[in-house]
Order: structure tokens, then sequence, then C-alpha cells
């Protein structure tokens, strides 16, 4: 790739931002306060920041103690555990991106309405799944035209996303009302607009909002997924810390400083996006029409970002065979266009199947929360066990190798604890979706020009198993249909 299409600090930096912050962080006031009080979400934040700290800081010390290795998700897995563990991050990494480009179109749909109701209500309609097919495919020819054009336009699209959340807080401090905010700081008392709604305790509170805040943080990684774009592993790391940190701020100020201007009550109740609804309560009219654009052009900045990060993932891995050769195709403004071509096409079917579900955009959130979740889990491991071995990492010091194991430790921790909390109907469903990659694999090997076996004796064992899961995961998506589309 020239040098020419690298991408600086800054635009890596913009990268991570865009593909943290969605629409959905323009809906943050209601998702937190229907679920908890004051003293409960600023908790909440608190071991959320701590956690996704180990994980942000598993990709800068990665970047660091690796400079050569630009692959991200896919290469970590690769080199640490195996072919079939690198194509697999691949495979889930692509597929976790797509979902959420849907639920990007969803949400976009949704806030459409709010300018043409009712014809795109709940962002699943006939007339929504039309309009986010049409976006699908703007945003196809969009990239085409280069990444080093996509990563402009997206600087330019961070600020527009980026400003009118900074109004909305600049006005929250300036009516904050500190007696409102702590009225109720540890509330527990039931919230009769909510449907005679008992909080609980205050942990219990704190549970309710973690899947919520680990949601936001999904995209941490975007630097490090990139990095083969970048022009230095160096701006990878300044970018990861960057983003991570502007966004934890905003996320608190977000979901915080409301609870000082309106109740509890009142927000709990609020429409998508809250923020539209709580400026046109506290300033009139325009302040919902500029969240709702707010909105409009965070999705589709985000939604650029997340199509950039997913068509490198099958280009890296087709680089060195773990993907089939011709997803390595690129066009003359070195793009990976089959891959784009292949991962539009998806998402033009995923389109179509969230026509049945009765929420759209929770049944998307999570398909793509509980297919990332395993390749966070592979990195921090991939950390701890290259901490363990510190003889071959001369380029730094044994005090940052102790760090290093730390990090890697504490954050495959989390990362369990994330897969765990997850529930068992959408790891089954992960379970089919990764299994369903596994012909793809076996098509790359069958390319490969090398002496080796198809397959290893380890990997053979490890397909068996994924597959066997699948089935049984298969029938259990179909009996619990219901509760996937509800």
């Amino acid at each position: 790739m020239s040098i020419n299409n690298k991408v600086g600090v800054l635009s890596l930096s913009a990268a991570v931002i865009s593909a943290m912050i969605g629409g959905g962080v323009y809906n943050l006031p209601q998702n937190m306060a229907q679920e908890a009080s004051a003293g409960a979400i600023l908790i909440a934040w608190v071991i959320t920041g701590a956690g996704m700290w180990f994980i942000a800081n598993t990709f800068c010390t990665l970047a660091d103690i690796q400079p050569e290795m630009t692959d991200g998700i896919y290469g970590y897995g690769d080199i640490g555990f195996g072919r079939l563990t690198g194509f697999l991050m691949a495979w889930g990494y692509w597929l976790c991106n797509i979902c959420s480009n849907i639920g990007f179109a969803v949400l976009m749909m949704g806030a459409l309405n709010y300018f043409f109701p009712p014809y795109l209500k709940g962002g699943n309609t006939v007339y929504a799944v039309i309009g986010g097919s049409i976006v699908i495919w703007c945003m196809h020819f969009v990239v085409l035209a280069g990444i080093k054009e996509s990563a402009l336009l997206n600087n330019i699209a961070v600020i527009g996303k980026l400003v009118p959340l900074f109004i909305f807080i600049l006005i929250m401090l300036y009516l904050f009302d500190s007696s409102l905010f702590t009225r109720n700081f540890w509330v527990q008392a039931n919230i009769p607009d909510v449907q005679d709604k008992h909080l609980g305790s205050v942990f219990e509170q704190i549970k309710s909002t973690m899947m919520m805040t680990l949601w936001v943080f999904i995209g941490v990684e975007g630097a490090s997924v990139i990095a083969i774009r970048a022009r230095s592993q160096r701006d990878v790391r300044s970018a990861t810390l960057v983003g991570f940190i502007t966004c934890l701020i905003l996320y608190a100020l977000l979901s915080l400083l409301p609870l000082g201007v309106l109740t509890q009550e009142e927000i709990s109740i609020m429409r998508a996006p809250s923020t539209g609804v709580i400026l046109g309560k506290t300033v009139g009219y325009w302040g919902a029409i500029l969240m709702n654009t707010g909105v409009l052009v965070s999705v589709l900045s985000c939604w650029l970002v997340w199509t950039v990060m997913l068509i490198s993932m099958p280009y890296e891995a087709a680089l060195d065979g773990t993907f089939p050769k011709v997803f390595a195709t690129e066009n003359k403004n070195e793009t990976p266009s089959f891959s784009l071509l292949v991962s539009s096409i998806l998402m033009q079917g995923f389109m179509v199947i969230v026509y049945f579900a009765d929420n759209a955009w929770n049944l998307m959130l999570s398909i793509t929360g509980v297919m990332v979740l395993p390749c966070y889990l592979v990195c921090t491991l991939y950390l701890w066990k290259l901490s363990r071995h510190p003889e071959s990492l001369h380029a730094i010091s044994q005090k940052k190798v102790h760090r290093a194991m730390k990090t890697g430790i504490l954050g495959s921790i989390y990362a369990a604890w994330l897969i765990y909390a997850a529930g068992l109907t959408y790891m089954m469903v992960a379970a089919v979706i990764y299994a369903l990659g596994l012909p793809l694999f076996w098509w790359a090997r069958k390319e490969s020009n090398d002496q080796s076996p198809l397959f290893i004796s380890s990997e053979k064992v490890w397909m068996g198993t994924i597959g066997s899961i699948a089935v049984a995961g298969a029938i259990y998506c179909v009996k619990n249909a219901h509760e996937l589309l509800g």
C-alpha cells in the first residue's frame, strides 16, 4: 500500500470515536434512567471504565510491543493460537460489524420517522427496509472510492456528530440543579411511570445497566483493526487512548447531567432519542431537531467507519491464505472491492431479516455484542501469553512486561465475565454463526500452496466441537425464536 493512502493519528482517533459513538448514545439518558439511580449510574461507569480500560490497553500494549503486527484482532489470534483461531476471529469480527451496521440502519430509519411518521416506525417496516437497503449501497460506493477519501469524510462527520452532543452537555450544565440531582441519589423506590417498576438494590441497579455501558464501548479496537492502514503503530496506541478517554467522559456526562435538569421519572419514559426530547422540553422545538439530526449524522459516520473496518478483516486474512484469495482483490483506489461487495450483500440479507423482528435494534445490538466478545478474549489471552515469555520481548523493559501481564490477566477475566453475562440464548446464536464460517476456512486451506496437511489434528477436533455445538444451538434457537425476535 502506498504511503499516500496511509492515515495518521487524527484520522485514526476519529475512526475510534466514530466507531464507538453511534446513534445509540443519543438515547443514553433514557436507557440508564429506566434502570438505575444517579449513584448507581455513576458506579456503573466507573466499573465499565475500569474494565474496558484493560481491553483498550490490551490493544495499546500489543501495538507497543509488536509494532510489526498490522493485522489487529485477526493477527493476534493467528500468531497466538493458530490459524483456525485466527480465521474464527476474522470471521466473527466481520459478521459482528455487519450486524452492527444493520443496527445503525434500524436506528437511522427510526430517527427519520421523527420527520416522516409513521412510515419508518421501529426502523423495520417495509419502507424502513427499503430505505436501509438504499443506504447500504450508497455507502458501498462511497467506500469503493477509496479508504483515504472515506477517512477524510469521516473526520468531517465526527465534528458533525460531536457538536450536538457538546451543545446538549453545555445546556445541561447551565440548567443543572444539584438539589434535584441528589434528591434521590440512591433511589430504591418505585417509579410509578414505569409500570410501577422497582429498581431494587444498588447492586441490582448497577448490574442492570452493564450491558448498555458495555455496548457503547464496542469499537474501542477500531485503530487496531485498521492498523495496516496506519502510518505507525504509535499512532494506533495514541488513537485508542484518545478515543477511549473522550468517549468515557462523554458517556458519563450524557447519562448523569439530565438527572439534574428533569426528574428520573420523566426521563425514564421518554421516546428515542431521549436527548432530543430533553432539549425539546428545555429549550424548545429547535433542540429536538438538532438532536435528531445529530442521530442521522452520527449513524452515517459510524456506519462508514464500521464498513471500512469490516472489509479490512477478510482482506487481511486473505493476504496470508486464511481467507480465500479472492477477498484480497483491490480496485484501482486500493479498496478491498470483493470484500466490500460480499459484505454489502450480507448486509442486504440481514436487512431483510430484521423486518420479522419485533425489536430489531435490540436483536442487532445483542448479536453484535456476543460476536465481538470472543475476539476481545482472544486478544487479552494473547497478551497474557506473550508476557509470560519476556525473553521474546526485547523492545520493552521488565516493568512494562509486568504491566502487560496484569493487563492481559485482568482483561481476560473481564472479557470472560462478559461472555457469561451475555446469556445462553445469544451464545447459541454466536455458535451457529461461527460454525457457518468453517466452509470458508476449508476453501482457503484448499487454495493453500504449502505442503502441510489440510487440517492438523487439533483443528479437526475444534471444528467438530464447534459444529456439534452449532447443531445444538440451531435447535435451541428454533425453539426459542420468539425470544430472539420478540
